[in-house]
Formats: structure tokens, sequence, C-alpha cells
């Protein structure tokens, strides 16, 4: 049995002047160009807590830089061996091939996937056992034959359980999805019993299916990736797409019923410029919206506070601006 190679510092943790012989995977490169002292390329790198650049500082052997280069391939883990460095107060590594530095590719199976992907500290069983008990609720008929279309295929709920919510704002971790739907599906509910006149199958069902889409949207493989398919149009179009050929598939499927569900799942993300091709027009649409942007935006802030790595009473996030510490 082969022993894995693990991880002994994290990208979060490294200091500029530090020595770093560790492992990073790798997001994309960037092709060897000439410098001073002979030639060099770059990598994006990363591990589960974050990325950085690397920079391969080579010789004047253009032909070796090119063949190290071309060995190397987007989703590799590496061994990197150099330098924390500071290019215009942002970190990096360097690699010096004149003082023995390297990077040599690790093969897989030889490390821990968790060291680069991170993944949910809850039991996907249990939220899958949690978020079917919502589910067997549902009394429409149509909306329940719906879910079970879905819920009762295995390779469907295996992909649902291990795919992470987005590759870095929220949930960006295996079964970051579940995670994300179930809490969703439990906010939607409070509001049902907080405004009896929500149809509750109908929102209920829109906040389960809501993000379904984002199986199709990322994939994991040493980090998470998008899709050309979520690339090219996105998870809420993609799951309306789910929804609408599932809603044809049963017999008398009500056409409205089945435009509601869509409708949901295509204004979720509330404004055009978030994403959204329409806005909520109905209440339940507008109510799986609010719910989806508050379990997001409040898991921001709480691990925005608790990842901040200072003693000031206040830090500035890009995303969401000033967050107090204390």
């Amino acid at each position: 049995m082969e022993i894995k190679q693990l991880k002994k510092r994290f990208i979060k943790d490294l200091v500029v002047g530090e020595e770093v012989n560790d492992l990073f995977s790798i997001k994309y490169k960037k092709p060897p160009r000439r410098y001073a002292g002979g030639f060099m390329f770059e990598l994006r790198i990363s591990d589960r807590t974050g990325q950085l650049n690397l920079k391969y500082w080579g010789t004047g052997n253009e032909e070796t830089i090119r063949k190290l280069y071309d060995g190397l391939k987007n989703g590799d883990v590496i061994r990197v061996q150099g330098i924390v460095c500071e290019y215009k107060d942002v970190m990096e590594i360097g690699v010096n091939a004149e003082t023995g530095d390297s990077i040599v590719v690790v093969q897989p199976g030889s490390y821990d996937i968790r060291d680069f992907v991170a993944i949910s500290e809850k039991d996907p069983d249990q939220m899958m056992s949690t978020l079917n008990s919502f589910i067997k609720k549902v009394e429409n008929s149509f909306l329940r034959t719906l879910l079970s279309s879905f819920f009762s295929d295995e390779s469907f709920v295996e992909k649902f359980k291990h795919a992470p919510a987005s590759i870095s704002i929220h949930g960006n971790w295996v079964g970051g999805l579940l995670e994300h739907t179930l809490r969703v599906v439990q906010i939607c509910e409070f509001q049902s019993r907080l405004y009896p006149n929500l149809d509750r199958d109908l929102l209920i069902t829109g906040a389960v299916l809501h993000d379904i889409g984002k199986i199709g949207e990322y994939q994991i493989k040493t980090s998470i990736e998008e899709t050309d398919d979520g690339m090219l149009r996105g998870h809420l179009v993609i799951g309306a797409e789910m929804v609408s050929k599932a809603c044809n598939s049963i017999p008398d499927f009500p056409e409205n019923l089945k435009l509601k569900i869509c409708h949901i799942l295509l204004s979720h993300h509330g404004k055009p410029e978030l994403g959204s091709p329409k806005i909520p027009m109905f209440p339940e649409a507008i109510a799986v919206s609010l719910a989806d942007d508050m379990d997001s935006r409040i898991e921001q802030y709480i691990r925005t506070k608790e990842e901040a790595a200072t003693e000031d009473n206040w830090f500035w996030s890009k995303r969401l601006g000033s967050i107090y510490l204390r």
C-alpha cells in the first residue's frame, strides 16, 4: 500500500521569507518567457485554504524550461521547493533553478485529496436524511413525483451529496451544495409558518431544487472547477432545463406549475446583474431568493470573521465591505 504524501504547510499559514517544500495543485499556467537571467514561467497554485502565484526562474536553456513546463498540467499535484516572497505587496512563491529549487509532479493516489479540496464537516447521509424528511411532507402529488424523479435516482443523489455550492464564495467544499440546500429549505419552512398564505409545497420544492444545476456547473478534481456548461450557461439555466425535462416526463403535469418551479430556479439570484434572467414575480419565488441570499451572505460573514488574520477591530472584504470583528 502506497504511503500518501501529506501537506505540512497550507497557503493561509505561509509567511514571507520561509522556505517551502510542500504539495500544491495547479490551477492554471502562463507560458515561458525570457527574462534577464534566462527563461521563466508562472503557475497559479492552490490548496484547500487558498491560491497564490508561483514563479519558476530557470536558466538560459529554453528547451529544458519548456520541457518542464509542458510536463505540468492543470489539476496536477506538484511538490514545490522554493521561497515565499512578495511582489507588489502580494505573496507568491519563487522557485529558482540555479539554487536547487524544484517542481516535481506527484502521482495520483500518493496524496490526500482533502489537502486540496475541503470536505463538509457534517455527515452527508444525515443531511440527506433530513432533506428527505422535508421532501416526504410535500403533499402535492405532481411536486412530490417531480422531487422523487431526482431524489430516488441514486446516481443523481451521489452527485448532489458531493457537489460544492461554489468555487470560492460559499459552500466551496465537497458536500457544500447539500449543506446549503438544506439550510435554504429550513429557512423556507420557517417562512411557511410565518406566512401561512404561502404555498408550502411549491416553496419547499423550489428550495430543494433551486441549485440542482450546480451538479453540472462544477467538477471536483484537485480543486473545484467550473465546467464548460457551467461557464457558458450557468446553474440557473442548467437547473431550469433539468426541471423542465423532468416535468415533461410526468403525465399531465400542470403547465402553470412547471412554469412556476422553473421561474423560481431562474429568478433566485434576484437581479439580472447577479445572474438571474428574471426577477422573482410571486411570493414563493421571492421567498426562495431571499432564503438563498440569506444563507450565502451569513456564511460569508461568519467565515470572513473567523478567518480574518488581524488584531484590528475591523476587516475589509472586497465582496462584503467592512466587517466588525469584536
